[in-house]
């Protein structure tokens, strides 16, 4: 008995270890290491995996909003947490109560903060964020002489990291990234000039980590690959990964239909002769993408098959016509590894047009977690 219907995620916690252990060792003895869980560890479940990472030795913990530190919290997490996407009103007293490190972009909220340390007797540790040319959040090089002046009266908060975001990292010889590595370099010094001193110095993801030597750096922020994915397409073969995310379902009914036969909604697979097919209870509304429609592939007895029709929001029907023994209740893999063979995140991702990271987030909370290892 399932005790639940037969679709789920399977999370390696063995997988994401080796996975965090190759981030250590790339990283180095000299820098501290922030595992990025926010989006609910990208889909893998933080209450659950962020506990595996902080037994493992993970410095600092990367949430993208006040609720997802909270949660942390409540799982037990001791170690820093740097809340990286902004406070927004009347969630204060949780980044106080939880004692959460606010990411700071906006002078009005660095203020509405520092007038709220100082009622509590307390002085707030916040992380400076700069724009370098991402063009998303984060103070201008041209705005940092106001902003270290205005910052340096309030005297209630404490400088303890200064951060930038990288847009082309990804892209390892885009020159772009060199350049927004000499602003980056350029305002640290001038935020040292201020005779401000932080403590944490990061502007490295994933893809930075393994791709560029930072020595001004003393913090890198690992995401993706924490979960076995790769930054893009141009750091395979380059990083030992192990996948941490399988999802699977069972076959819940088959049937053999003639040739001519259209299959789910608007008959976009029409079937060319005699056709297998099987009925999986999983859909869309399960994180299987829709675009996956025509071009999806499963594991079935280790043997790939192709997505028959259209992707349902409770169904997905695939020709088994080439795995004559195939049964209900036969496992099938959508993601992750079975008899040797793997659908990957990054597989799914290009023939759905996306990248891994979404296909890791896009997992729906309705369909049960698994952990071992």
């Amino acid at each position: 008995m399932y005790g639940h219907r037969p679709t789920c995620v399977e999370i390696d916690l063995t997988a994401l270890r080796h996975n965090y252990a190759a981030a250590r060792r790339q990283a180095g003895s000299e820098r501290a290491l922030l595992a990025v869980v926010k989006a609910d560890a990208y889909g893998h479940g933080a209450s659950r995996v962020a506990p595996v990472l902080e037994a493992a030795g993970v410095d600092l913990f990367g949430v993208a909003i006040v609720e997802e530190g909270v949660e942390l919290r409540s799982a037990g997490i001791r170690r820093p947490i740097l809340v990286l996407g902004g406070i927004f009103p009347g969630q204060e007293e949780d980044l106080f109560r939880h004692r959460l490190t606010p990411t700071i972009f906006d002078l009005d909220l660095a203020r509405r903060l520092n007038g709220l340390a100082a009622a509590r007797g307390e002085v707030l540790p916040f992380h400076l964020k700069l724009d370098t040319g991402m063009g998303r959040i984060g103070f201008r090089p041209d705005e940092l002489p106001a902003v270290l002046a205005a910052l340096s009266a309030l005297t209630s908060l404490k400088l303890d990291g200064v951060s930038s975001h990288l847009a082309l990292a990804d892209e390892p010889e885009h020159p772009f990234t060199g350049e927004q590595l000499v602003r980056f370099r350029a305002a640290l010094a001038a935020v040292r000039a201020a005779g401000l001193t932080p403590r944490h110095i990061h502007i490295s993801n994933s893809a930075a980590l393994f791709s560029r030597e930072l020595p001004e750096c003393n913090l890198v922020r690992p995401g993706i690959v924490l979960y076995g994915g790769l930054p893009s397409a141009a750091f395979a073969g380059r990083i030992d990964l192990q996948p941490v995310m399988s999802f699977r379902s069972r076959i819940a009914q088959l049937k053999t239909v003639p040739g001519g036969s259209g299959i789910s909604y608007g008959h976009r697979f029409v079937a060319p002769g005699e056709t297998r097919i099987a009925a999986v209870p999983v859909g869309y509304a399960d994180g299987y993408s829709r675009h996956l429609t025509g071009k999806g592939e499963v594991l079935v007895r280790g043997r790939r098959a192709p997505v028959a029709g259209t992707i349902c929001m409770d169904w997905t029907m695939i020709d088994v016509s080439a795995i004559p023994e195939v049964a209900v209740g036969d496992e099938i893999t959508l993601l992750g590894r079975d008899n040797g063979q793997v659908i990957s995140g990054e597989e799914w991702a290009e023939k759905a047009g996306t990248i891994a990271y979404e296909v890791f987030c896009q997992v729906s909370k309705r369909v049960p977690r698994l952990y071992k290892g």
